[in-house]
């Protein structure tokens, strides 16, 4: 958004802030009159509530391209108190959300006399959004308790004929609410969770309310149990810093939610400056750039949100021909047979309804080139990922690129890792230490046998653990190294006592040696590389980077080290590292896996031919996986429980559709 943009929403901010509403009972007296709704851009439909026989109006906005582009569907965004919220939802359409049709739905228009001479033109409100039947005696003519009916009426009524009259997409539809508004879908939320895909909910909730919702979250509980089925919503939740009573309750409901079996929320819970009336603006401005991240494979926030707290997508995100991003990567368009793009097509349809796990992405590049990108649930364009254990194999590159800028040979592969390290103190030692080589810890057969109980007492200690204080804590502390302890045991620490040795051996550190000699020649300028207790970067996870840059890690591999020509990596390292030096006997490794140096590899049969796969894995599904002599690369990423299902589809439809018959 431009400065200019930004400062007319700011006014509009600043105005709508006045007409904020207050609903407590309490408020109950103020009258707001009604006023018919005269506007060139908003369509007025007269609709009926075919189960009561209420009149409503819809008050709906198109998008400024509708008309031309009569192929598109739109997102919609559904709110109610209409008449409070059309001037900012509809600024906000124009600045931020250019791209969906805003339809408000209207307090009761024939709501009778007294009633609207008492309460005035929103008297219906606390009719139709209150899921309370207690009445108040205060207020003895408003009947309480009709939410399940106005719930009915819009999934009846309302959607279905927004959905038959206006160029939808039924994936991505959203709900905005304020106060009692918001309390409103917090009930849909509990109770008809599919109604929309992306809620929104401001100051939805006082503490009176939530055991209403726990009594009606109750009776849900046990047919959610039986049926298994979870569906996804996006919740964007907020109120003001002022609203100090809102805390409790917003907490308590969603415990509630999260306690739902049959319920998966992405959900960003945050406070905003001010209070009741003053913190609106900020909420609906927000929670609308929000929801442009639901609906856009680019995030508005970048970093700022935390992973857990994106919203899914509603739609996956697919290009044949990726964009040009001038971001170092060469693009070009997926050119495979017609039967292999359509099996790849649906390939993302089905890690988008989830048919393989929770998947974020999928990238595919030919010959050095782009030509496949695809995003899905949390994944970003713009947004780096968490890596898990895939950056062992990142570290392992960085070891590649010191042997090849002289700082190491392959003959020091063979030597004692101790014997990189001046500043341990060999006198206390277990004993066989010196059979730990990096060639040993780099395949994790170390051999260290370490308490883990006695460890926890240490492995905080940033003072003891600083530099090589780690690697000498842990050759105090471990079992004699003997051979028959040096097989196959995954992490054991191998992977920092290999950054331990990579920080000895290069100039300066080695969080300057990653970030100067490998990132920055890469084009990897948004990441994040956490440090270690010791202070050294982490060597086996706590990285996080965007999937177009696992890419290029893929790239280096898949040119054999060479970047631009030159030879960047090691070549004779590289060979090794991604070969298969060991095979581990280990129930959760596929069995035709074998572990190189921090890679792994796998054969790829294709008809009657295989395929050598060399690939960085990481849990949760994260994978940079390279087919050298396709000149293929495969990135995915994801936050899966199981990522074994994903590579079943990697193996039958994306690796044989480059291959030439």
């Amino acid at each position: 958004m431009n400065m200019i943009k930004f400062i007319v929403l700011s006014i509009t901010m600043c105005t709508t802030a006045a007409i904020a509403q207050q609903n407590d009972a309490k408020e109950l007296t103020s009258i707001t009159k009604g006023s018919p709704l005269v506007s060139p851009q908003i369509q007025v439909v007269p609709i009926k509530d075919s189960n009561t026989e209420r009149n409503y109006e819809l008050y709906v906005e198109l998008p400024e391209d509708y008309s031309e582009n009569t192929d598109k569907t739109y997102p919609v965004l559904y709110y109610t108190d209409a008449m409070w919220h059309l001037e900012i939802l509809a600024a906000s359409q124009e600045f931020i959300l250019e791209d969906i049709i805003l339809v408000g739905i209207s307090w009761q228009k024939d709501v009778s006399e007294d009633l609207m001479e008492q309460y005035g033109a929103h008297a219906s409100r606390f009719t139709d959004y209150s899921f309370w039947k207690k009445t108040n005696p205060n207020h003895p003519k408003l009947k309480f308790g009709e939410a399940k009916n106005h719930l009915e009426f819009i999934r009846n009524n309302v959607i279905k004929y927004v959905d038959n009259n206006y160029r939808t997409d039924p994936n991505s539809r959203s709900y905005f609410g304020y106060s009692l508004s918001g309390a409103f879908g917090a009930y849909i939320l509990l109770t008809q969770p599919d109604t929309f895909n992306n809620y929104i909910l401001g100051s939805p909730l006082s503490k009176g309310l939530v055991p209403y919702l726990s009594e009606i979250n109750s009776t849900l509980v046990p047919k959610a149990s039986i049926n298994s089925k979870t569906r996804h919503a996006n919740v964007f939740i907020a109120y003001g810093t002022l609203e100090k009573d809102k805390t409790e309750p917003i907490d308590e409901y969603l415990k509630l939610l999260e306690n739902r079996k049959d319920l998966s929320l992405s959900v960003r819970n945050k406070t905003m400056e001010g209070d009741h009336q003053t913190a609106f603006p900020r909420v609906a401005i927000e929670s609308v750039a929000w929801l442009s991240s639901a609906m856009n494979p680019v995030s508005s926030h970048g970093n700022e949100v935390s992973f857990w707290s994106i919203p899914h997508l509603n739609n996956p995100y697919v290009s044949t021909t990726p964009a040009d991003r001038k971001d170092g990567i060469a693009v070009d368009t997926l050119s495979v047979t017609g039967k292999d793009r359509e099996a790849i097509l649906q390939l993302s349809q089905d890690i988008f309804d989830g048919k393989y796990g929770n998947y974020d992405a999928l990238l595919i590049s030919h010959q050095n080139k782009l030509i496949y990108e695809s995003y899905y649930k949390k994944g970003r364009i713009n947004v780096p990922h968490g890596q898990a254990s895939a950056v062992k194999g990142y570290t392992s590159l960085v070891l590649g690129r010191a042997i090849e800028m002289g700082y190491l040979s392959m003959d020091d592969l063979d030597k004692p890792l101790i014997h990189f390290l001046k500043d341990l103190d060999p006198k206390k030692f277990a004993p066989g230490v010196e059979k730990i080589t990096l060639h040993k810890a780099l395949t994790m057969q170390g051999g260290l046998t370490i308490d883990r109980e006695a460890w926890k007492e240490i492995e905080n200690d940033s003072v003891r653990l600083k530099g090589q204080g780690l690697v000498q804590a842990l050759l105090e502390a471990t079992a004699p190294i003997t051979s028959a302890s040096q097989t196959y045991l995954y992490g054991n620490f191998n992977p920092m006592m290999v950054m331990t040795v990579i920080d000895a051996v290069v100039p300066g550190t080695a969080a300057d040696f990653i970030k100067t000699e490998l990132l920055d020649k890469l084009g990897i300028t948004d990441y994040e590389w956490s440090k270690h207790a010791s202070g050294l970067p982490q060597a086996g996870w706590k990285v996080s980077m965007r999937s177009r840059d696992m890419l290029k890690l893929g790239h280096l591999v898949q040119n054999k080290g060479k970047l631009g020509g030159e030879q960047f990596i090691s070549a004779a390292y590289l060979e090794k590292a991604t070969s298969g030096v060991v095979r581990p006997a280990i129930d959760w490794m596929p069995k035709n896996y074998l572990y190189g140096y921090f890679w792994y590899y796998t054969p790829v049969k294709v008809g009657d031919k295989t395929y050598a796969m060399c690939l960085a894995w990481g849990g949760g599904g994260q994978r940079v996986m390279v087919v050298e002599e396709l000149d293929l690369t495969i990135v995915i990423s994801g936050h899966d429980r199981d990522d074994d299902k994903i590579m079943k589809p990697i193996f039958e439809t994306v690796v044989p559709a480059f291959v030439k018959e």
